[in-house]
């Protein structure tokens, strides 16, 4: 079937950010600190200071690495800009942003240096003084109480095992500090999405919908991953205005399909696309710090052969199971086992595995086709913090073991749903020569397998009152995605709004 696709067009409108949204956030954060001061019987005062991110240079080279603030800062504050700190003070609720001081040839080299009042007018905050002023002005304003107390961003991820920065600065010693406080409080804030997030979150889900559809157009054997990459970001930037994506891009083909986070720079999306071969490109475009994470399996040529139909809709069979179960009060742990059984019911069908369902759970033998956890949290990191706050411990069984999240779900929460069916040798090795596990597998029917790599269909979900809103807008049933890679518009009622207003269809 020969494929010509078209120039991309865009319906794409980058929208304007309210700097309204960050200052919802501060306000969120102080109602949280004064409830907990107020429950802990504690004197509402002190300040939450943080430090924004600093520039990085390419190891020990001059080349300055395009700079993305830190997490925490960006949502507090919104500053793109590095080497800020920012301060809230707990009882009135006021802001203040502490700007670099700027060197005179600043403006020769990177532009014009702005003066204080450009970033209280731009960052909506009340106060600006430089960073050197730290210390006077905080002990100057906030000293009635004696040491002014400082509430510092103190406090491990559940993704990466590493801490958050606390804010340092000389001088520090003078006030009286507390680590553990803030960083709970805040990374809960930032769990339940206001509707400006919620906003952004959804542009960042409507480029790279929109980007992914350009790239599966595009997709052709003969191709290199790079390239399936390069449309992706071309697109999302040209169009979409995103300059940073939420993560590295996977553009997995073949029997690279398999390897979960494929794309790395040992790895780096460079196999030539072969007839017949799967694809799995895992790439989200960041609007404004808020991102997406969206995933997209087909095939190269256009058209799905009977073994990867059979994977698919196992895949999308769970993808559409769980979102259909998806509202406040579910617990995550039980969509990922709802994902893993029902792919295990699609292989038993196609006498893949054979045995009973229920032993395959107890024995954790969904881990064996779909390793990784059901989804995660989703917002200005693409594995939003929050999965396991204070209470939670993360199972230790397989797949269990990578979920981010066991949380029961709540309203206002975005979450990736994500399942996946995958042959991986060094999971099917042991599941083979384990006595009991083994009887479960048709050895010869996973032979044929054995090159496939692996689907994985991602889309990323909003929680209601009453269920879930899919932000993400990609064909997913086998004959959308065959009609799109034909050159059938998306979505499919274009067509008809096209042809209302006299243009050609595709």
């Amino acid at each position: 079937m020969k494929r010509s696709p078209a120039m991309a067009t865009s319906s794409l409108a980058p929208p304007e950010v309210p700097m309204e949204l960050h200052t919802g956030n501060r306000d969120r954060l102080i109602t949280a600190l004064r409830a907990h001061l107020s429950a802990t019987a504690s004197p509402p005062r002190g300040l939450a200071l943080l430090q924004g991110g600093e520039e990085q240079t390419r190891h020990c080279t001059d080349h300055l690495e395009l700079f993305r603030q830190e997490s925490y800062f960006a949502y507090l504050f919104g500053v793109r800009e590095p080497g800020f700190y920012g301060a809230i003070d707990i009882a009135s609720g006021q802001s203040i942003l502490f700007a670099p001081r700027l060197p005179p040839d600043y403006a020769v080299w990177m532009g014009e240096i702005k003066p204080l009042s450009h970033f209280k007018d731009r960052y909506k905050v009340d106060l600006v003084f430089y960073v050197d002023e730290i210390v006077q002005v905080l002990q100057d304003r906030f000293s009635e109480h004696g040491k002014p107390l400082l509430f510092l961003l103190y406090g491990k991820s559940a993704d990466s095992g590493n801490y958050s920065k606390p804010a340092s600065f000389e001088g520090i010693e003078k006030f009286e500090t507390d680590l553990g406080t803030l960083h709970p409080i805040l990374t809960e804030c930032r769990v339940i999405k206001s509707e400006m997030e919620l906003a952004l979150i959804q542009y960042a889900n409507d480029v790279s919908s929109e980007a992914h559809i350009e790239v599966m157009r595009q997709a052709k054997p003969g191709m290199k991953e790079y390239q399936l990459e390069s449309i992706f970001l071309h697109h999302s930037y040209r169009h979409g205005a995103c300059r940073h994506y939420s993560y590295t891009c996977i553009c997995a083909t073949g029997e690279n399909s398999s390897i979960l986070h494929y794309g790395h720079t040992a790895a780096p999306n460079d196999r030539t696309l072969n007839d017949g071969d799967m694809a799995l490109m895992d790439m989200g475009a960041e609007y404004n710090f808020y991102g997406s994470d969206i995933t997209c399996s087909y095939p190269i040529n256009g058209k799905f052969n009977s073994n990867q139909t059979i994977v698919y809709n196992a895949v999308l069979k769970a993808h559409n199971a769980v979102i259909s179960h998806m509202q406040p009060g579910v617990k995550w742990i039980d969509m990922h086992k709802l994902a893993e059984q029902t792919i295990l019911e699609s292989l038993k069908k196609e006498k893949i595995i054979h045995g009973d369902i229920a032993d395959m759970m107890a024995r954790r033998l969904g881990a064996v086709f779909m390793p990784h956890g059901l989804g995660h949290l989703l917002g200005i990191d693409t594995h939003d913090p929050g999965g396991y706050p204070e209470g939670l411990e993360r199972p230790n069984e397989p797949g269990l073991s990578s979920l981010r999240t066991i949380r029961e779900l709540k309203e206002g929460m975005v979450i990736t749903v994500e399942p996946g069916c995958y042959f991986i040798d060094a999971l099917l090795r042991p599941a083979r020569d384990d006595p009991i596990s083994s009887k479960f597998f048709n050895w010869e029917e996973i032979e044929k397998y054995k090159s496939f790599g692996g689907v994985r269909i991602e889309s990323d979900l909003y929680v209601t009152g009453q269920g879930c809103k899919n932000l993400t807008n990609c064909p997913r049933e086998i004959w959308e995605i065959e009609a799109v890679m034909a050159g059938a518009p998306w979505p499919p009622h274009a067509a008809a709004t096209k042809a209302e207003n006299g243009l050609p269809k595709a």
